[in-house]
């Protein structure tokens, strides 16, 4: 990674000039050191001392600054790589950048837990059925014609699918999912995104139980849609509970 040092022992980190030094970094001698150098970066970030985009220093300054090894500094970065936290550039103009965390891998780390039946698909119904049935009355007041016509899409396309025998619960989870987007919320946006395997991985439990559930379904996501362009939350918020508690018998809860 090229360096970072700036004029007078600074050290550029993005568009900002940080005081070098121990201000932001320092020695590690307790525990597994790498795990102690990630935990350091962690809290930066979330003091907001870093921020996605900004560049960390080059391996040498921070095997100097933390007081440990280029082989510590590099298992280090690897081990925020793999948490998203970190992006590796090569070239000139490379080195290591914070990223914004992604919910794809919150995700997978859910359905791992409800793979290895840490998390149970009636947990996760039961859940879906605080989440997505709390969030309907933003839905029905802040829907746009384009949340509507996608909405409506998906039941086409589901609709079709079935006619052909090709439909999957990956269809329901991607209604579901679009429904949360039509709250214009940033964190419910978030917070779906990162429970979408678990959400098809429950679903998938579901249909095990009733074959005919996918049909049901889209009848009722349509009848969903119907009652959010007609903004009558009351009766798009029966119609989401009534479905997910539907959901929620079939997995045991």
């Amino acid at each position: 990674m090229a360096p970072a040092d700036g004029p007078q022992g600074t050290v550029n980190i993005g568009q900002r000039t940080a005081p070098a030094a121990a201000d932001l970094f320092s020695k590690v001698t307790v525990g597994r050191i790498s795990e102690v150098i990630v935990e350091q970066i962690r809290m930066l970030m979330r003091q907001g001392q870093l921020k996605p985009g900004d560049r960390l220093p080059a391996e040498r300054d921070l095997c100097e600054r933390f007081g440990v090894s280029r082989v510590t500094v590099r298992e280090a970065l690897r081990m925020l790589e793999s948490s998203g936290l970190v992006e590796i550039r090569v070239g000139a103009r490379g080195g290591a950048f914070m990223t914004a965390p992604s919910s794809d891998r919150v995700g997978e780390g859910l359905a791992d837990l409800l793979s290895l039946s840490v998390v149970s698909a009636a947990d996760v119904t039961e859940v879906r059925l605080i989440f997505e049935v709390g969030i309907v009355p933003l839905v029905c007041e802040r829907a746009t014609e384009e949340d509507l016509a996608e909405l409506e899409e998906i039941c086409e396309r589901s609709r079709a699918a079935l006619r052909s025998g090709g439909y999957t619960m990956a269809l329901s989870a991607e209604f579901h999912a679009r429904v949360a987007q039509s709250a214009h919320n940033a964190a419910a946006t978030m917070l779906v995104e990162s429970f979408r395997g678990p959400l098809l991985m429950s679903l998938e439990r579901a249909r095990q139980a009733a074959p005919e559930m996918g049909r049901v379904g889209t009848t009722e996501h349509q009848r969903f849609v119907r009652a959010v362009r007609s903004r009558d939350a009351a009766a798009a918020t029966q119609i989401m509970r009534e479905h997910l508690e539907r959901t929620a018998h079939r997995v045991g809860r």
